[in-house]
């Protein structure tokens, strides 16, 4: 076959690109006109580890250093220690212990993200203190959380190491990681690059009687913002699943509860559902919804908590609790996906778009980690994706909400 000399144009220019660009392991290879990532090793994430234990110091060396994604380039006993080499080593991402002396883990992170900003992943105590202050630093800008065990050899060593390169992971490309990209771009291709956009139909005039909302990783700095907006008529219920350890979505629930004109509350068994308020699904347990079977309270609704399905990945699931909310308000359903890692919610969103219900995403600029919004984007099954602060307006104009005169 004859090269032409348009296609010898062609591929000469792609050639040139990837010498100008190199092993870069975010490049994007062009090759035929299809899109796929370079398949060059990526450089390990560099990890500082900020503990005043040195056992612990030395055991989340260990479990680091075992994977070849990671590497510590560094250790700290103090929170003034970390600050200062957080500035001299610029590593990827930071863990810190919330307990941390002379400088506080909270602390800390308020002049690392001031000073030089990075994602820090908090480690806290299963304490109520420690979930409330843990809910402290996440408003203050720490990318995740994970809670202190020991790291002695053991089911929860191999938890914790699982855990946190997942978080690292996720925390390396979220988007303090992303704006730091931004002040290095990628230089651009010598020939231009088709985007196709993808084009969302708007959202039918339907009036949802329940609004069900899931979110994990980001999702507490989400609902900060997302909930206060809400106003304290707001005319139907919401439920929100929010990935989170035992004994944390109680706090959270408080601390919602006293920034947001909306009563905001942890959901309690056999609890009635009713418009203005919001129920965290407490952590650890499974959350569904329950219509009375008689005939004359049948347009009651409860809460039902239980330890079932008990093979999921989270406890709660968004996808447990969507599904059911799907079931049992079908059409007059509004589900909203946030920010968050996994795949969860993409079975609960997919049913209540199949039920004929609303579907809203987070789209990826505002997303702490695009993962679950993108999920179900790539899927179809959102018919608006629009940015973190634009949530609260489109979920008012769905509900044909007027503000009181």
């Amino acid at each position: 076959m004859v090269e032409m000399p348009a296609q010898r144009t062609r591929q000469h220019g792609i050639r040139e690109h990837r010498n100008r660009l190199g092993t870069r392991r975010d490049v994007v290879d062009l090759w035929d006109g299809s899109v796929s990532l370079l398949r060059e090793p990526w450089p390990p994430i560099r990890v500082l580890i900020g503990d005043d234990s040195a056992v612990m110091r030395s055991e989340l060396t260990r479990m680091l250093n075992s994977s070849p994604q990671m590497r510590v380039c560094g250790s700290a006993r103090t929170g003034e220690e970390v600050v200062a080499k957080a500035k001299l080593l610029h590593p990827d991402v930071i863990t810190l212990d919330v307990e941390m002396p002379l400088l506080n883990g909270v602390e800390a992170l308020k002049r690392i993200m001031s000073e030089c900003p990075c994602p820090v992943i908090m480690f806290s105590s299963a304490t109520r203190r420690g979930a409330e202050v843990t809910l402290e630093a996440l408003s203050a800008g720490a990318f995740d959380y994970l809670r202190r065990v020991s790291p002695q050899p053991g089911a929860n060593a191999v938890k914790l190491q699982q855990d946190l390169i997942e978080k690292i992971e996720a925390a390396s490309h979220g988007w303090i990681a992303r704006k730091r990209a931004l002040l290095h771009p990628l230089p651009a291709p010598g020939f231009p690059i088709t985007v196709q956009h993808l084009s969302l139909r708007r959202m039918p005039r339907l009036t949802p009687q329940i609004i069900v909302v899931g979110t994990s990783t980001g999702g507490p700095q989400a609902l900060l913002e997302l909930l206060p907006e809400l106003p304290g008529d707001l005319p139907v219920p919401m439920i929100v699943v929010q990935h989170m350890p035992p004994g944390f979505t109680a706090p959270l629930a408080k601390r919602l509860d006293g920034l947001c004109r909306v009563k905001v509350c942890e959901a309690q068994h056999g609890q009635a559902v009713v418009p203005g308020t919001v129920y965290i699904a407490p952590a650890g347990q499974q959350t569904t919804l329950l219509r009375n079977p008689q005939p004359k309270n049948s347009h009651q609704v409860s809460i039902c908590l239980s330890d079932t399905p008990s093979n999921t990945i989270h406890k709660p699931s968004v996808d447990v609790t969507m599904l059911s909310v799907a079931k049992v308000f079908g059409k007059h359903t509004l589900g909203i996906i946030l920010t968050g890692m996994g795949t969860d919610g993409l079975q609960g969103m997919t049913a209540i778009r199949g039920a004929g219900g609303l579907t809203l995403g987070q789209d990826e600029a505002s997303s702490v980690v695009y993962g679950m919004p993108r999920c179900c984007a790539e899927h179809g099954i959102l018919q608006e994706i629009v940015p973190l602060s634009e949530v609260p307006r489109h979920l008012l104009q769905a509900l044909h909400y007027a503000h009181p005169a």
